[in-house]
């Protein structure tokens, strides 16, 4: 008697959803900006921030991304004003986004607590090695909660005696990016609440949705 098998076409899951690219997806954003110019003088602005995806286009490389729309909510208009146009794309397995012609990856798929990569490969700046941390996790933003997320260690350093930096991701599975923290500051005698000089940037997500 002969006898065949054949094995099971099995899926694999990458987890691309972290970074979707469908039009009329948007992000609204809670945002405050600190600017810290001395240990006395600390200006803060908060707005509030719209993400849209646009149509698809040809980026330089002949790819075919996706127009990322960002959005300023003027509150004496109560309109949305354009502030940038950039560009999204999923190429193989790696997410990037295009900010002012600075070309950055801004995931790796699929995510695992193993993966490292240089978020300005394919740019003049320097090398900014990222990580993930918190994969799969549910978390609540702003009354909103999220089942699945995963969080991009950007850059993180030891307090030191005059220097404090951290910044982070948050990425929403469906949705995208939930939560941005970023904070470099200058800082006396280790003390991250004495601080004279640097910035601080917090996005905190308050609605999405398709439009």
């Amino acid at each position: 008697m002969l006898y065949s098998c054949k094995k099971d076409n099995i899926a694999v899951n990458f987890h691309e959803n972290y970074f979707p690219l469908s039009k009329g997806k948007f992000v609204e954003y809670d945002v405050t900006y600190i600017k810290h110019n001395s240990s006395t003088l600390h200006d803060t602005s908060y707005y509030v921030l719209k993400t849209l995806i646009g149509d698809t286009v040809y980026d330089n490389q002949g790819r075919v991304a996706w127009k990322f729309y960002r959005y300023i909510y003027n509150t004496t208009s109560q309109l949305y004003e354009i502030k940038d146009l950039w560009t999204a794309i999923i190429d193989g397995k790696r997410a990037e986004l295009v900010e002012e012609n600075q070309r950055i990856i801004k995931l790796i798929f699929a995510p695992t607590l193993s993966k490292e990569w240089d978020m300005n490969a394919f740019n003049v700046d320097d090398p900014l090695l990222a990580f993930y941390e918190n994969i799969h996790k549910s978390v609540s933003i702003n009354g909103l909660d999220f089942d699945s997320t995963i969080t991009v260690i950007q850059e993180r350093s030891d307090v030191t005696l005059i220097d404090y930096s951290l910044k982070t991701e948050t990425y929403a599975a469906n949705i995208g990016l939930i939560s941005k923290y970023y904070k470099s500051i200058k800082i006396s005698n280790f003390d991250t609440l004495n601080v004279n000089g640097g910035e601080e940037l917090y996005y905190k997500i308050r609605n999405y949705g398709v439009e």
